[in-house]
């Protein structure tokens, strides 16, 4: 991708904050849940959800030999996972220091859903209820 077309996504990314609880387990194990998650979003992407690390329970994850390169977001790390007897490579990825349109997302983990299970429950919008007439 050629730095210009780079510079055209990266100004259609966007990190909010997620309004509700993250829980992601592993087999049976919980091995990060959060009411400060953050929901990047990038054009021709599915939204990603990304976990404070002080929410991430470490002791299940180790680093692994591995990194890719992001044009936008920067460098990613990746962590391997082990718990309740079971184990897989490559599960969760942060980039702990993002190239600066990205820097929401630092200090920041996210899984592959396709090895753990993600659950992302909204705190309801009671804001916006109908109201029935009594």
């Amino acid at each position: 991708m050629s730095p210009e077309a780079a510079g055209s996504h990266a100004e259609e990314l966007s990190i909010e904050p997620f309004d509700g609880t993250v829980t992601v387990r592993f087999s049976d194990a919980v091995i990060a849940s959060t009411r400060r998650a953050r929901i990047l979003q990038e054009p021709g992407r599915e939204p990603v959800l990304y976990i404070p690390f002080e929410d991430i329970y470490f002791d299940f994850l180790k680093r692994a030999n591995h990194s890719t390169r992001c044009p936008i977001k920067g460098t990613a790390s990746y962590w391997d996972v082990s718990a309740v007897g079971d184990g897989a490579r490559n599960v969760m990825w942060a980039y702990e220091t993002p190239n600066p349109v990205a820097s929401a997302i630092a200090d920041h983990g996210a899984f592959d859903e396709r090895l753990v299970s993600i659950d992302a429950d909204p705190i309801p919008d009671t804001a916006h209820r109908p109201h029935l007439a009594e």
